[in-house]
């Protein structure tokens, strides 16, 4: 694993405390993390090879500033919030990559001000909303019956690193970190993950890689070719044998499908 490093920068005036990962050398490359808080895996070390990774938690999804998230209202406030960030650590339009709800961040990012970002990477995306193939409620879904819906394989060692079982005593603080850090998401998406980014989407100028689990029975990838659509001259890349969590099951496959679009 490569030497990360961390900082915490004091942002909206204040108000919010935030957590930032960063290892590697190159070209400046944030990650937003996905709905189970940000965890520094295979995944970014295979990015940190090339590229200096900036990874920020959510607010108020890091140790030590849960009430961070109260300092925002909706989704335009977190924009805002997230190029205070960027202006912060002195990023001219970065490489930015998104996962799951961090992909949903990151392209509204990049629609509402296009000279932020430079190349545009989605991961298992929300933000778009399909009436015919409506969206899972992940956040109030059992454990057992999430798992065979982000994973190909439900028993993938990986899953250790995302769920936490309540009922052990050794785990309970994980598991309450967890489910906090869905509360925090959740803030942003509930009912459902549109706000509206389906009409803004137009506006996004980078070039940009749309990346899909071929399994993904969360967000199917029929999802992929929406934002395609939407996206001028976007690429779609379906990686087999990953669903939701392709970072975690495929890392290899992940980076390098990133790595060649990003060349």
């Amino acid at each position: 694993m490569a030497s990360v490093g961390e900082q915490t920068l004091s942002l909206w005036d204040g108000k919010i405390k935030t957590l930032v990962k960063k290892s590697g050398k190159g070209p400046a490359l944030v990650y937003l993390h996905g709905d189970y808080g940000l965890i520094w895996n295979e995944f970014l070390d295979k990015l940190a090879a090339n590229f200096t990774v900036y990874a920020p938690a959510h607010p108020g999804t890091a140790p030590g500033d849960p009430d961070g998230l109260r300092a925002l209202d909706d989704t335009w406030d977190l924009v805002l919030y997230y190029y205070e960030l960027f202006d912060q650590l002195k990023l001219d339009a970065p490489i930015l990559i998104g996962d799951s709800f961090g992909a949903m961040v990151a392209a509204e990012v990049a629609a509402t001000d296009p000279g932020r970002v430079s190349k545009l990477v989605l991961m298992s995306a929300m933000g778009l909303w399909r009436d015919d193939t409506p969206i899972r409620n992940y956040i109030v879904t059992p454990q057992p019956e999430l798992a065979p819906l982000i994973f190909t394989n439900p028993d993938n060692p990986a899953r250790k690193q995302l769920f936490a079982d309540g009922m052990d005593p050794a785990q309970q603080d994980a598991y309450i970190r967890m489910a906090w850090t869905f509360a925090c998401i959740g803030k942003f998406i509930w009912p459902i993950p549109d706000k509206g980014l389906k009409k803004r989407m137009h506006r996004i100028k980078a070039p940009t890689l749309i990346l899909w689990g071929k399994q993904d029975r969360l967000i199917p990838p029929l999802y992929a070719e929406e934002f395609k659509k939407g996206i001028a001259g976007a690429k779609v890349s379906i990686l087999d044998h990953a669903a939701h969590m392709l970072a975690f099951e495929q890392p290899e496959a992940a980076s390098r499908a990133i790595h060649n679009f990003l060349k």
